[in-house]
């Protein structure tokens, strides 16, 4: 619940998440089982490794628009990733302080898809003929919760979306969904024993009947071994489109993050959690095959 006492940009990520976890049912019952089994004492226990949006890579839009609202609260850009065959660009952002997560921030390279899919996405965006970042006082929570939050596009019928699934899904679930918030990350090394690996808690989540994405193995490694993820298989929503027409598709989902200690960490630092000492960023092949969590070869797994 917000409170007085709340920062502009605890506001921020509050309006992010707070319709988030009511639409992913998926949080409230890893929440729940994790009070209950005793691995925290409050859900404010949890640290949040990550929060990620989806993007179109076009003009007015896109990580060059979006980026400019965290880099306003503090935020830096970091390292850039390319994803070659989900045709995909994206950065991270360090937070300004610890306390709060990192952001990912990924884009559809639209110039790269076949001609009737970008005619398809054109056709929805071409209102937006200026960047909608640049309209908002950036200083106004309320201007900035509503602007993610609400439709920069009107939703597309079942045909175009079907369209756009059979390319790229990425492309689907963002003419869907727009800024919805993709998916946070619960940051597991900081957890109990038991729990504090990305093994452990998989078997846990699993425990608790939910189905984890299997793309690349249910455990993704980076090349260094430092960062282990995993992630849910998104929760299928009921979506209705411009023609009345109805169908079950892909919403959002949660991810599993362990950041190992950097070998060069000092030794009585081996059973703590000072981030300064964790593999930090991200992974391409790693966040790779996290994309899939909303691809269908995913989802009809749930």
């Amino acid at each position: 619940m917000s409170n007085n006492n709340q920062n502009p940009l605890e506001k921020v990520l509050e309006s992010l998440l707070t319709p988030y976890k009511e639409r992913v049912l998926d949080v409230s019952k890893i929440v729940t089982a994790m009070l209950n089994e005793g691995i925290i004492n409050d859900e404010n226990d949890i640290v949040n490794d990550h929060i990620a949006f989806r993007t179109l890579g076009i003009e007015n839009l896109g990580i060059a628009s979006l980026e400019k609202i965290f880099l306003h609260y503090g935020y830096k850009k970091k390292d850039f990733y390319h994803f070659e065959n989900k045709k995909l660009n994206a950065y991270w952002y360090a937070p300004p302080s610890e306390k709060y997560p990192r952001i990912f921030i990924s884009e559809l390279r639209v110039w790269d898809l076949s001609k009737d899919v970008q005619e398809i996405i054109y056709k929805y965006t071409k209102s937006i003929v200026s960047d909608p970042i640049d309209a908002l006082n950036l200083d106004n929570v309320d201007d900035i919760s509503a602007f993610l939050t609400n439709p920069l596009w009107r939703l597309p019928s079942l045909e175009n979306y079907t369209t756009l699934l059979n390319e790229s899904e990425y492309a689907a679930w963002v003419i869907y969904n727009r800024y919805y918030l993709n998916h946070y990350t619960i940051s597991v090394h900081g957890l109990p024993n038991g729990y504090n690996t990305i093994e452990d808690f998989n078997a846990f989540i699993e425990g608790i009947g939910i189905t984890l994405n299997t793309a690349g193995g249910k455990i993704k490694t980076s090349s260094d071994g430092l960062l282990k993820q995993s992630s849910t298989v998104a929760k299928m929503i009921k979506a209705e489109f411009s023609d009345n027409k109805k169908m079950d598709i892909a919403g959002s989902y949660v991810e599993f993050a362990e950041r190992k200690l950097l070998p060069n960490s000092p030794t009585s630092l081996k059973d703590k959690t000072d981030n300064k000492y964790r593999r930090d960023g991200f992974e391409t092949s790693n966040a790779d095959k996290i994309f899939e969590s909303t691809y269908t070869e995913q989802t009809i797994l749930k």
